[in-house]
């Protein structure tokens, strides 16, 4: 029996874990990142090749933003750092599950500035299923 690894995550868990969320699109935009939107915004963005220590990028919200870039290995993300984007340089130190959930806050961050028609057509948000 092959355990799941605890620590990190990679296009394909990405992939598999919002790529069924409500309104969800998926494209490949600068080469080779994984770009997942809802209502055509970004909010979440990874080299879908694995490059670049398979960095990931995310939406954060306003107040999180200085006190995750102060942490090791979570950067203002470029371009994007503006609207409080980071970027997870070393996804492999951080625990699966945390990782999930920043991909989660993104998506609902995102989410919550569509228009409250858009909202309420793509139905009740995604949770994250607990591990066993």
């Amino acid at each position: 029996m092959t355990r799941k690894p605890t620590h990190g995550l990679t296009a394909a868990q990405l992939e598999a874990l919002c790529g069924h969320w409500p309104g969800v699109t998926r494209d490949t935009k600068w080469g080779v990142d994984s770009v997942f939107s809802v209502g055509g915004k970004m909010f979440a963005v990874m080299p879908s090749d694995g490059s670049e220590g398979g960095r990931l990028s995310c939406k954060v919200a306003d107040d999180r933003f200085l006190e995750l870039t102060d942490q090791p290995a979570i950067i203002p993300a470029p371009y994007l750092a503006r609207a409080h984007w980071v970027s997870i340089t070393e996804p492999q130190r951080f625990a699966t599950a945390e990782l999930e959930a920043f991909v989660l806050d993104a998506y609902t961050l995102v989410r919550a500035k569509l228009t409250k028609k858009l909202q309420a057509a793509l139905g009740p948000l995604p949770t994250i299923k607990a591990r066993q």
